[in-house]
């Protein structure tokens, strides 16, 4: 699974996941990507079912990049535990994903390949999704990058 070697702080605050991704929004390296519709804590077992599938359906053909990285610790509670006493240990690792984020990117495959890859791979994912190519995508945000 995908997480940080060290970090900062431990333990970290819950956040908000309001607006739009303002980062992370365009096709970098690929010619396909899968792009988030809604906000969502993506876990690293999430990212690596999805990677699995994506690359399994491929048949290691092409390039993937994973352009999401879960970087932020959620904590949990042992069950049963009266209130009170603390907050709980680091129990595993999220991503924050805003709408907008490009989640996955594939390059060197035909496309039927690419879109039914990335729509394998968006059905381990615990938010709404949609592909697009860098043509697509470019005329959407109007090709600021």
């Amino acid at each position: 699974m995908l997480m940080p070697k060290r970090v900062k702080r431990r333990k970290v605050f819950r956040g908000r996941m309001k607006g739009k991704a303002m980062r992370g929004n365009f096709l970098a390296y690929g010619e396909y990507g899968l792009v988030a519709m809604d906000p969502c804590w993506v876990t690293s077992q999430q990212i690596e079912a999805a990677r699995i599938a994506l690359t399994r359906y491929t048949r290691r053909g092409g390039q993937v990049w994973i352009k999401i990285f879960p970087d932020k610790p959620v904590t949990e509670k042992p069950a049963e535990t009266r209130m009170g006493s603390g907050k709980g240990s680091p129990e595993y690792w999220v991503a924050v994903v805003k709408p907008g984020r490009v989640l996955f990117e594939v390059a060197g495959i035909e496309e039927a390949v690419a879109r039914e890859a990335l729509r394998l791979a968006s059905t381990k994912l615990p938010l709404r999704t949609k592909i697009y190519s860098k043509a697509q995508l470019e005329q959407i945000t109007g090709g600021e990058n």
